[in-house]
């Protein structure tokens, strides 16, 4: 093992100890629950990455990337001509510049909401969910609506995940609804999944595996996490589900379709506003910035300062001390803004800013919702589902993003660790 990945290794040791130092019962630490959840997540990287057939399968998810971004480039071509990837009607000199994200890549959303509510209808995502969710309930003994909860994140997103479990949110136990926001906040839906990575595509081969990958890892950091947090009370067996529960109730084939892409549309539209909103505002505060003397021999800027900040957090996911400044910005991107800019931001890196393991463990470390506009989604969200558990959600959502970034951070460290 050579220094970084010992270097990832006190990472994971420190942040567990973070975990547990913001812990409101310090006294109820789980060594054997930790253990099962570090280990698990360690297993799952080594069986994915490291076995040849497995690694295999996933590279080959890179012929669904490219045929979902044509498909869509279809789409976008037909009803926004050459804005959306269509024939230019004039001779294009630098084609880099022909690109538009807005009508080019923002779209494949709507696309795969659309094919995920029809897959929810045939009913293959719900046999794919339960037996995720079988699987976090018997390796890391969850009750059953948080194991069906957690597992549909990495499918419906954190906001529409808790509709699974309807029926049983009022009698979750806090540690139990702490546990399914953070385990929200620190993965991503696949509704993105695909949209990300044909951002990532140039930068890692085989990005929609890698982040596949990363969504599964960080499913047991976010429980473990969780639980070191805010523990159960000793003795509680979990909340269980009576029999089988419908999934998400669509008429038809159609009706699953035409559902999906209007819920896409929405996702759309509200990442193409934050997009323009959460740039703007970088702007305008790297203009009030440039006011004040440079430091360090450069312009004070805000990515500057998240890289500072961010700095210890990225070395304890084994980046080395001469890139954490660059990787600590992407990961202060994240967490202010959100993913899909510090993704975007990793794409246009310049060459060699990041090593190809720094960046691979950036892509993990960067995979989840924990950012202060997801907080304010998943709180609003759940109190209208349940608005008699609003004080336990508000209270628990501003540990949530602390939480949230901790798993991703495990996540990342694990990549070190076996990289």
């Amino acid at each position: 093992m050579h220094l970084l990945s010992l270097q990832s290794a006190f990472g994971l040791v420190v942040i567990v100890c973070a975990a547990w130092a913001l812990s409101e019962r310090r006294g109820a630490f789980s060594v054997t629950q930790v253990a099962v959840g570090v280990g698990l997540q360690i297993a799952i990287a080594l069986l994915l990455l490291k076995v040849p057939a497995t690694r295999g399968a996933l590279l080959a998810l890179n012929g669904a990337v490219d045929a979902l971004t044509e498909a869509t480039r279809a789409g976008t071509g037909f009803v926004f001509g050459y804005l959306g990837g269509g024939p230019a009607p004039y001779e294009v000199k630098n084609p880099a510049n022909v690109f538009v994200l807005g009508f080019q890549a923002l779209p494949l959303v709507v696309v795969m909401s659309a094919l995920s509510a029809l897959l929810w209808h045939w009913r293959i995502l719900g046999w794919v969910t339960r037996g995720f969710a079988f699987l976090l309930q018997r390796s890391m003994g969850l009750g059953g609506a948080v194991g069906l909860a957690s597992a549909s994140t990495m499918f419906l997103g954190m906001a529409e995940a808790p509709l699974l479990i309807r029926p049983y949110l009022e009698r979750l136990t806090r540690a139990e609804l702490f546990i399914m926001m953070t385990v929200g906040l620190a993965s991503v839906s696949g509704t993105v999944l695909v949209l990300y990575a044909s951002v990532l595509e140039p930068v890692v081969p085989g990005a929609l595996g890698q982040i596949l990958v990363a969504s599964l890892i960080s499913l047991p950091a976010g429980i473990t996490i969780a639980r070191v947090m805010v523990p159960e009370e000793a003795g509680f067996v979990g909340t269980g589900v009576a029999g089988e529960e419908p999934l998400v109730d669509y008429e038809s084939s159609m009706d699953a379709v035409t559902r999906g892409t209007v819920d896409g549309l929405h996702l759309l539209l509200n990442i193409l506003a934050m997009l323009v909103v959460m740039v703007a505002l970088v702007a305008l505060i790297n203009i009030i910035l440039g006011a004040f003397p440079d430091a360090g021999g450069a312009p004070l800027t805000l990515q500057r300062m998240l890289g500072w900040a961010f700095s210890p957090l990225v070395w304890l996911m084994g980046v080395p001390a001469s890139e954490m400044q660059t990787a600590g910005q992407l990961m202060g991107t994240k967490t202010i803004l959100n993913e899909f800019i510090a993704y975007i931001d990793l794409a246009h890196l310049p060459q060699g800013a990041l090593s190809p393991r720094s960046a691979l463990i950036m892509i993990y470390g960067l995979c989840g919702f924990a950012n202060l506009g997801s907080v304010g989604i998943l709180i609003g969200g759940l109190t209208a589902l349940v608005p008699s558990r609003r004080s336990d959600i508000v209270t628990l959502g501003t540990r949530a993003i602390v939480s949230g970034t901790l798993a991703t951070s495990m996540t990342g460290a694990v990549i070190g660790l076996i990289t």
